[in-house]
């Protein structure tokens, strides 16, 4: 049995200043579209998020052409994921003498580029 080895090119982002409830918005907008309509979609979408996400983008299509040696105009998202980092936490006065904490969420962005056979 002859296995096919599958060629995917990765980006990562960790420590994003960003919930990750946010960036899977425009993840989920983006998922298995080929790179070229992807990045059309986050330049146009308002979101905080979609200017993280096309630049990791752009990240992951260099990586594919340069260390792969993939061609651009077969890559597709084949995964993009963005999980929760560590909360970064604040804390802020309050009336009385309280305070109240302040949690500044992070999450870490993954794209998967894969090529379309």
């Amino acid at each position: 049995m002859e296995e096919t080895v599958i060629q995917e090119a990765r980006a990562t982002l960790k420590y994003a200043r960003i919930s990750s409830r946010k960036v899977k918005i425009v993840a989920d907008l983006i998922r298995g579209k080929d790179v070229d309509e992807a990045l059309a979609i986050v330049k146009f979408t308002q979101k905080s998020a979609s200017e993280i996400i096309e630049k990791l983008l752009n990240s992951a299509i260099a990586n594919a052409e340069n260390n792969h040696d993939m061609s651009r105009e077969n890559l597709y998202i084949a995964e993009i994921y963005a999980n929760q980092g560590p909360t970064l936490k604040r804390i802020r006065p309050a009336a009385k003498g309280s305070a109240v904490r302040i949690r500044k969420r992070t999450s870490h962005i993954t794209i998967v580029l894969r090529e379309r056979v």
